[in-house]
């Protein structure tokens, strides 16, 4: 009985480690293919949908310099978009526009190195059509998924990139932890800088 008991916990641990990896690797994966959807998108002027049955498009790339972060965001933030990249949420400003922009990502894939953002630090996000805007985190918070009190139409220009907390849990919750952060500069970024940049090295 206990050779049987171990037996079926080291499947079961073996099934769990590979779901881990899988869903590591398609994150991954999702971000090569996103990059350079993201780069025709800057050259063309329009949306490029990642891989032909794809429901969603890239919209903005998300950067912290600081901690050599980079992100693709999807439009719109449903659990088969979140599952390949961080997701604008629905109903809320772009990034550079009045109100607070909101992106919602796993905290175990795109959306991990939330943890290690702090006050201060610059976060730059490039939309599609190529202009660029920086924003300087002001705090961080912890909130109900229900209660978040974020104003997407609040009458300033805003930024809250969102995921799951506890950050280090592997069970699905009820909080979230909010990065918050105000807009310091935004100008029209080069195109072909742009797509340079974006171009998988």
């Amino acid at each position: 009985m206990l050779r049987i008991t171990a037996a079926a916990l080291a499947l079961i641990g073996a099934i769990l480690f590979g779901q881990g990896i899988y869903i590591h690797a398609k994150a991954m994966l999702a971000q090569v293919l996103l990059e350079r959807a993201f780069a025709r998108s800057l050259a063309s002027g329009h949306p490029v949908k990642p891989w032909s049955w794809a429901d969603t498009w890239p919209v903005a790339r998300i950067e912290v310099k600081r901690l050599h972060a980079s992100a693709i965001a999807l439009h719109g933030s449903s659990g088969q978009a979140l599952a390949f990249g961080p997701g604008h949420v629905e109903n809320t400003p772009e990034a550079g526009e009045r109100g607070i922009a909101i992106y919602s990502a796993h905290r175990d894939t795109h959306f991990r190195f939330l943890g290690n953002v702090v006050t201060g630090d610059l976060i730059d996000v490039t939309r599609r059509d190529g202009q660029s805007f920086r924003y300087r985190v002001t705090g961080t918070s912890v909130v109900a998924f229900d209660a978040s009190n974020i104003d997407a139409h609040a009458d300033e220009t805003g930024l809250a990139l969102t995921t799951c907390w506890p950050l280090d849990a592997v069970t699905p919750g009820p909080l979230r932890y909010v990065v918050h952060a105000i807009m310091q500069s935004g100008q029209p970024a080069s195109p072909i800088a742009l797509v340079e940049r974006a171009l998988p090295k």
